[in-house]
């Protein structure tokens, strides 16, 4: 897979291919993502991270040449895609409670804007102490990573939101939200807390921070929006 190796140093920064309306341009933004789909821990320039998507694509049916150009990487991101929340019907406001400000990025946040399903946050809140206790996280309490920055929004909201970015565009704030369930929750994980701009996600994607929920979150019942690193 040497061949293979070589081009994916290029793709990696030089692909170009298309998201939610918008030109993407490499995949290096995703580098722990799919290091996590494809079970390897090799950098994805090399032999062993080559031989890694060979072996995803043969069990895709796709041509198992290890290069990760466009076809087999839109399988990819179809893949995450379909492991996002499906529901987006609104939380019954008995199944939402109110989370404290000491567990939000800002802890003005109006007590309205501080709700969260109830099974969501204590799953929050034990994926909090995993962390809390892993001593390679190296996370103190007064740390504002993995905060909540942004959990249920009621439509209307949602829908000021929009007015304010009109721009946002598919990939950005949805017109049917699953932050109307309660149930996912935009997390800090570095850099501007919620900007899609490249430089920013590569900032949010190379903290400790984001790379321990890539590899720990599912166990809590987290996943993530592969677009938006702060989003599970």
């Amino acid at each position: 897979f040497a061949d293979a190796a070589a081009r994916n140093a290029a793709l990696r920064n030089e692909l170009t291919w298309t998201f939610g309306g918008k030109q993407q341009r490499g995949w290096y933004l995703y580098d722990p993502l799919l290091t996590k789909t494809l079970d390897t821990s090799s950098d994805a320039t090399t032999v062993d991270f080559a031989a890694a998507v060979a072996a995803w694509q043969k069990r895709r049916g796709l041509a198992a040449n290890g290069v990760l150009d466009e076809k087999p990487l839109m399988a990819i991101v179809s893949q995450w895609q379909s492991n996002r929340l499906k529901s987006r019907t609104p939380a019954d406001p008995s199944e939402l409670m109110t989370a404290p400000p000491a567990d939000f990025y800002d802890p003005g946040r109006a007590e309205e804007l501080r709700q969260v399903e109830r099974n969501t946050y204590a799953a929050y809140k034990e994926m909090i102490a995993a962390a809390m206790a892993d001593r390679s996280l190296n996370l103190k309490s007064t740390d504002k990573f993995l905060k909540i920055i942004s959990s249920y929004r009621s439509r209307e909201y949602q829908d000021r939101l929009r007015q304010q970015s009109p721009n946002s565009g598919r990939a950005g704030l949805a017109v049917n939200s699953p932050h109307f369930t309660g149930r996912a929750l935009d997390i800090y994980v570095g850099g501007s807390p919620v900007d899609t701009a490249d430089a920013n996600r590569a900032i949010q994607v190379n903290t400790r921070a984001y790379q321990w929920l890539v590899r720990n979150a599912e166990r809590f019942g987290f996943r993530p929006y592969f677009y938006e690193p702060w989003h599970w």
